[in-house]
């Protein structure tokens, strides 16, 4: 049996959850009606189209920074941006990736609620990035991804989600800068695998 402790502390995440969707309502401007979302050229080879698609999820595997690179595009084009889960998002990173920090909403440590945030954000924001503690039931995966279908949302996932429209991992990762034992980290080139919803590794394609 739950304690009125506990009862309180979900009463109070509910109700910050609620305040946040307020918040995002009086302050968001922008609505962008395409299906398609926009996203920045060095990514767009990587999707089926060529952008972003709304109401469906992407799932990335081995970098944080392909995330910000997929939000960027519709970040700059006016889009609401939200991260459940991910205390590691570097918000200096984030804007050095093109994403609009005036126009982002980060739930760093959303504990055992990470699911009716994701979904609470998603009612408000174009696109939500979410790492999940641990895999819903295809119940709780269906009823999400309606939600998105309904809201016009987009979602990407770090780690793996059933469904997705595309799965994209890292399979190689390079830096440049250093010398031996002295300079700094000037690039990195990533070769990201594609694999479309139907199972199949359509390409590889370098960053």
């Amino acid at each position: 049996m739950p304690t009125a402790a506990a009862s309180l502390d979900r009463i109070e995440r509910h109700d910050e959850v609620r305040e946040l969707q307020a918040r995002i309502r009086a302050m968001q401007t922008t609505k962008l009606d395409s299906k398609a979302l926009d996203t920045s050229p060095t990514v767009a080879g990587l999707l089926p189209g060529g952008s972003l698609k709304a109401g469906v999820a992407y799932t990335i595997e081995g970098s944080t920074s392909l995330a910000m690179a997929l939000m960027a595009g519709p970040s700059q084009a006016g889009a609401w941006c939200g991260v459940v889960g991910v205390p590691t998002f570097g918000t200096e990173a984030a804007a050095a990736a093109g994403i609009d920090l005036e126009r982002l909403a980060l739930v760093p440590y959303p504990g055992d609620q990470w699911l009716p945030v994701t979904a609470a954000l998603a009612d408000v924001l174009t696109v939500v990035l979410v790492r999940p503690p641990l895999m819903p039931s295809d119940g709780t995966v269906a009823r999400l991804m309606g939600r998105l279908r309904e809201r016009g949302a987009t979602l990407i996932v770090l780690g793996r989600w059933p469904g997705a429209e595309a799965r994209l991992e890292v399979t190689r990762s390079e830096w440049s800068g250093l010398g031996v034992g002295h300079g700094y980290l000037r690039s990195r080139q990533l070769t990201v695998g594609v694999t479309s919803r139907t199972g199949r590794r359509d390409r590889e394609v370098m960053l």
